[in-house]
């Protein structure tokens, strides 16, 4: 009887512990292609650069998991490159609203946009 129950409670640990967890985040190519338009900077290094970022956030929004952290900071940034105020503006506040320790800095970059000609 009790190795029954010592084989019921070793079957039951090595299978829980072989349970896979759901991923806290999925940066995807986001490492390549940052690194890609650092080491060359062009319009079609940075446009690949976006995609990415934007892959990133459906890709998570379909899996049911958070964008990672500066995704959406970073996407804001190149809007505001491209002269998009609005876009970026509306990304940095998805990007405090995920990450309230990201509050004080996007609250900067925020009022930066918005008081610059």
């Amino acid at each position: 009887m009790q190795i029954k129950i010592l084989v019921i409670v070793c079957a039951t640990l090595f299978f829980t512990g072989c349970a896979t967890k759901k991923p806290m985040y999925d940066y995807d190519e986001y490492s390549e292609t940052f690194y890609a338009m650092k080491r060359e900077t062009s319009a079609e290094t940075q446009t690949e650069w976006q995609n990415t970022l934007e892959t990133i956030i459906v890709k998570s929004e379909d899996r049911n998991i958070r964008v990672p952290p500066g995704v959406y900071a970073n996407l804001g940034y190149l809007h505001l490159k491209a002269n998009d105020e609005s876009k970026a503006i509306s990304y940095f506040e998805l990007e405090k609203s995920i990450y309230p320790e990201a509050i004080h800095f996007m609250d900067r970059l925020i009022n930066r946009v918005k008081t610059q000609p």
